[in-house]
């Protein structure tokens, strides 16, 4: 073999169909958009429309529910932490939190907080610091001579009256309603 006896597989490359250049080429005059109209010109708008009726995204139900102040946790599991300690990326004898497990590249970035989840086996003693604990993990780490101390989200005075506030209105207004049915009734 010779390179230039070398070449592609048939059928492997195949050349683009230039459409619009005259009726001789096969895609000319519409240029495979059809008649003329809407639908012939760019930037066309007619996703969902169905000619009047309902479309189908307007006659489906809607179904669950995003928050806007959604938490994105970044978890790990004891065992990926046993892990990274028997691998000497991270000292057992230093707390542990976000920024050391960031620096000893176990997680990629510190997003909203730290969760750590039960599936492995630890075996060192360690001390953890975290927003969220699964019960098994609590456990498990305990139960191997460590510590975890969870991050207490900040509650803000302003939210507590707020909400004590809440709490009184809906109070009085369950009140309210059962003196109402109580005077119907004798009536």
């Amino acid at each position: 073999m010779r390179l230039n006896q070398i070449k592609d597989n048939p059928g492997s490359r195949k050349e683009r169909v230039r459409i619009g250049r005259g009726i001789g080429s096969g895609m000319g005059k519409q240029g495979g958009r059809g008649g003329k109209g809407q639908t012939a010109r760019s930037g066309v708008r007619l996703g969902g429309f169905e000619g009047g009726q309902m479309p189908l995204h307007r006659r489906l139900p809607k179904r669950g529910f995003k928050s806007m102040n959604r938490k994105d946790w970044n978890e790990i599991n004891l065992g990926d932490l046993q892990g990274a300690i028997d691998t000497k990326r991270i000292d057992a004898s230093q707390p542990v939190d976000i920024t050391t497990l960031v620096a000893a590249g176990v997680i990629r970035r510190p997003l909203d907080g730290l969760r750590i989840l039960g599936e492995g086996e630890l075996t060192t003693k360690v001390s953890i610091t975290a927003n969220h604990a699964t019960a098994k993990a609590r456990e498990v780490i305990e139960k191997a001579g460590g510590s975890i101390n969870l991050i207490i989200k900040k509650v803000l005075k302003a939210d507590v009256d707020k909400a004590a506030k809440t709490a009184a209105k809906k109070a009085a207004k369950a009140g309210g309603t059962a003196k109402k049915k109580v005077t119907a009734s004798e009536e």
